[in-house]
């Protein structure tokens, strides 16, 4: 049966970014001697830009509703029909917190470099990127909520995960960052609870906390950061700076679906935002989008050995000098494509063998990774 994927297109660079997947993903299925469907929703998601652009507050909280509301369902139909990845331009953040409340998400990042490994779990699901906005003259009040529940779930992922990660080495260690000290000591409870019923050891520290041991050690090998989006959201770029040598530009992470009803359908996404400012302009970095397609490629449509071509593929094309301007370069992003492209459809597996990685969850066979 032919694989099914995902597409939804936000507004910014949102249509640009789908083009670019719809390439790629196409040329590596003419490479891998395969057939791929794209089923793209009807909608396009708003960006915050185009929210503002579209009228006053009470027009923005329904445009984010119907935003929220359509994807989620998008999501759900996917699943329903066996789809088993999604890739999803940038929206506004507050139509996609919703969907993640409402199908209990966490974003999956293994930060590498070296000695350095790192595995970062944001718990999208719950906290103050979530819940609702109650409005009154001169005034927001937001009401989110944190439950023991879903706190067990992120945890029991990312443990699953870990270990799949490093299935041999085992994991180093298990560090929560959140600031429990808002929480009249309930999240210390879950968490003591959890350590029980899991058996391991898990460290629930308070962000500055975290940073600061970060900046004075590194992380220790193997480590596991499971933390709310208030502290993730920011740090995630940091990390990959500061300890997987990488640009958000160039990066793709995933979002793994903890509700029963999406269950098994990962989200891929670009970690750059939509970009409205270069809007049209042919100018947005394709990288991350090139690596979230081979991802999908490999890991949910059967294109063996296409995430190690790839990466051959942006090393011989970077080398070369071909790069957007956010990356010092001068080119376009049709022309790095094009590049990239030329030496994909060149490079055999066995040239790219030094770069495999292995599947992710959702694909259907062994685990491992991949605002």
């Amino acid at each position: 049966m032919k694989p099914v994927i995902g597409l939804a297109v936000g507004r910014g660079t949102g249509s640009e970014v789908a083009a670019v997947f719809e390439r790629v993903l196409s040329a590596l299925a003419r490479v891998h001697a395969t057939d791929i469907a794209i089923e793209r929703s009807p909608r396009t998601y708003h960006s915050y830009v185009s929210l503002k652009s579209a009228g006053g507050i009470d027009r923005v909280r329904e445009l984010t509703r119907e935003d929220a509301e359509h994807y989620e369902e998008f999501c759900r139909t996917l699943a329903r029909r066996g789809t088993t990845a999604v890739f999803r331009t940038a929206i506004n953040a507050q139509s996609l917190y919703l969907v993640r409340q409402r199908l209990r998400a966490v974003k999956v990042d293994p930060i590498t470099d070296g000695d350095t490994s790192l595995l970062l779990v944001r718990d999208e699901a719950q906290g103050f990127y979530t819940g609702e906005n109650q409005h009154s003259p001169g005034l927001v009040t937001r009401t989110m909520a944190f439950s023991e529940e879903i706190t067990d779930e992120v945890i029991a992922f990312a443990l699953r995960r870990a270990r799949q990660e490093w299935p041999r080495e085992g994991i180093g260690q298990v560090v929560m960052a959140y600031k429990f000290h808002l929480l009249d000591g309930a999240l210390d409870e879950w968490v003591s609870r959890a350590r029980v019923r899991h058996g391991v050891d898990i460290a629930l520290f308070q962000p500055d906390t975290v940073n600061r041991n970060l900046i004075a050690f590194g992380p220790r090998p193997r480590t596991v950061v499971i933390a709310g989006n208030e502290w993730a959201d920011i740090m995630h770029v940091v990390l990959l700076d500061r300890f997987g040598s990488e640009r958000q530009e160039n990066r793709c992470t995933e979002n793994v679906h903890l509700h029963p009803d999406v269950a098994g359908l990962v989200e891929y996404q670009t970690v750059h935002g939509s970009a409205d400012d270069i809007e049209g302009k042919d100018t947005v970095n394709p990288l991350a989008t090139v690596r979230a397609a081979a991802a999908i490629a490999e890991r949910h449509a059967g294109c063996a050995g296409a995430m190690a071509a790839t990466e051959r593929a942006i090393r011989l094309t970077t080398e070369r000098g071909v790069l957007t301007p956010d990356l010092g370069g001068g080119h376009s992003t049709t022309a790095v494509v094009d590049a990239l492209l030329g030496v994909l459809e060149r490079c055999d597996e066995a040239a790219a063998e030094p770069y495999r990685e292995r599947p992710a969850e959702g694909a259907g066979a062994s685990l491992v990774a991949g605002s």
